[in-house]
């Protein structure tokens, strides 16, 4: 049978302040019992009166901004006081202090397989903070410790559940794939998501999470650079062709409205390739003085 997850409640606790003016009223009591009138019934007073005092001042304990304390009789959990300043509760509850401050995790580098099966290096920083304190004491061993290993364990399945980057060939008209490298708002969305879901347990919310650290594989980096850097040549010149295509076109558009040569399609196909040529070549155009003609 699985067991019931713990729940965190308030416990019963009182101003500090409160006790320590009755602890202290009481052991005055007992002293000016015992030198007014020392006699046998004045002793059992005065020593009642210290008792009473001892269990009023056993109790105190403090909290800091941001700190809670887990209060526990025998074993027994009986709810966890989050009010800061001086605090009394009964002297016989134990009391383990859990910071509920936000707590800030640099991931190391973990070399992992993307979605392709690509070698990459991936790393996060995740700030968590413990909401919950009865499941981050009880349900789990150490809830730091359980963080770094989950942590480590989203991360990994992060970065198995999408590629590094988009291999598509340029110019797709397919919806663009999400991926590590351009899609870091949904990548965080889904990091988040996923740290979350393992946290729960320890009753700890994430309040963010990114990558911090995205890279290929020093194994495969050199040959993907090289990729993408032919990636950015085939671009670059596809945009090239296209204005120069289209500033041909104007040219030629140009001279046929206005009347200003005529043209056959022999000589429009040689003032074609002249310009693609000026146009698209890495160097400049060296001009060249045709001292004949088209035919001759």
């Amino acid at each position: 049978m699985e067991r019931q997850a713990s729940n965190e409640y308030l416990a019963k606790t009182t101003n500090g302040f409160v006790a320590v003016a009755m602890g202290v009223g009481l052991l005055l009591a007992a002293g000016v019992m015992v030198m007014r009138a020392p006699s046998g019934v004045t002793v059992a007073l005065s020593g009642l009166a210290g008792l009473a005092a001892l269990w009023f001042l056993a109790g105190l304990y403090t909290l800091n901004p941001n700190q809670a304390a887990l209060l526990k009789l025998f074993g027994s959990y009986r709810g966890t006081d989050r009010a800061e300043g001086l605090r009394w509760a009964n002297p016989f509850f134990s009391r383990t202090k859990v910071s509920t401050r936000a707590h800030n995790f640099n991931s190391e580098k973990l070399k992992v397989n993307d979605l392709r099966g690509n070698p990459i290096e991936i790393a996060a920083a995740i700030v968590w903070r413990v909401q919950d304190t009865a499941r981050a004491s009880f349900d789990v061993e150490d809830f730091e410790s359980y963080v770094l290993t989950q942590a480590e364990a989203a991360v990994r399945h992060l970065a198995s559940s999408y590629a590094y980057d988009n291999l598509d060939e340029a110019g797709g008209t397919g919806p663009k794939e999400v991926t590590l490298r351009s899609g870091a708002e949904q990548v965080g969305a889904a990091l988040l998501q996923e740290l979350q879901a393992r946290f729960s347990l320890a009753g700890i919310v994430v309040v963010d999470a990114k990558l911090t650290h995205l890279a290929y594989a020093p194994e495969i980096a050199g040959a993907m650079l090289r990729r993408q850097q032919a990636q950015a040549i085939i671009a670059a010149r596809s945009l090239i062709v296209q204005g120069a295509v289209g500033m041909v076109e104007l040219a030629l558009s140009g001279l046929q409205e206005r009347g200003l040569v005529e043209l056959d399609d022999e000589r429009k196909a040689a003032m074609v390739t002249n310009l693609l040529v000026v146009l698209c070549s890495d160097h400049d155009a060296q001009p060249v003085v045709n001292t004949g003609t088209l035919y001759n």
